[in-house]
């Protein structure tokens, strides 16, 4: 026992003399450097051109619309025309159930209604009949006469949504030597548009993607309705 003292004694000793003569060391985390060794001085320049400004301005909502906008989102975008009212409540009830301000308007327009494949200026009744028998001698039973505003005739060989399906009929009735012809169809109703207001930074590009670029109007803020 008493040899286990004097050797954790003399432990002490040695510890405490080695501490006396070790040379001083930084803290941990602390660099000595020699300002010598950090080079030349940084230099530092402004840049003041206008367009960059603006454009950061447009971002964070203080300055003109930039080019960002398509990144950062627009004001507002519009769509239609629907000509259901029905489909317009729907997009109008979807994008109000998201949190966004909208607004349903209502407007006179002109609406595609079809391609109408027809045989113009037919002359008379007799002429037009004999253009009826051959058509449906033809396979082509659902073609009639038809009086123009002028008071002369044509006929109908019918009207389609899909240009294909006209150009199909067209070429029957031209195998018949009659000149058809196809012509688009049109009127005057109402159509329905539906106002967005968009988010700060949310784009349109989920509205676009489920409309299609010909129904969606993006706006700026200066043309929002």
């Amino acid at each position: 026992m008493k040899n286990l003292l004097l050797i954790l004694l003399l432990a002490n000793i040695l510890y405490f003399v080695w501490g006396m003569l070790a040379d001083d060391s930084p803290q941990p985390g602390v660099a000595i450097v020699d300002e010598a060794q950090l080079g030349p001085p940084l230099e530092v320049t402004t840049n003041t051109s206008a367009d960059v400004a603006a454009s950061v301005g447009a971002v964070l909502g203080s300055g003109e619309p930039s080019a960002l906008s398509a990144v950062v989102g627009r004001s507002c975008v519009t769509i239609g025309p629907f000509r259901d009212s029905n489909d317009a409540d729907a997009a109008l009830m979807q994008y109000a159930g998201e949190d966004m301000r909208t607004n349903l308007r209502s407007a006179q327009g002109t609406i595609f209604i079809g391609h109408w494949v027809m045989i113009r200026d037919v002359g008379d009744r007799a002429t037009g009949n004999e253009m009826l028998e051959t058509l449906r001698n033809g396979g082509l039973a659902d073609a009639y006469l038809v009086p123009t505003e002028e008071g002369g005739l044509d006929v109908s060989l019918g009207l389609f949504g899909e240009l294909e399906g006209a150009e199909k009929i067209e070429l029957q009735a031209k195998s018949l030597d009659l000149p058809a012809s196809i012509s688009p169809r049109s009127k005057e109703a109402s159509v329905y548009f539906v106002d967005i207001a968009l988010p700060p930074g949310k784009g349109a590009g989920a509205i676009v993607e489920k409309y299609g670029e010909s129904k969606v109007l993006l706006r700026d803020a200066a043309t929002c309705p």
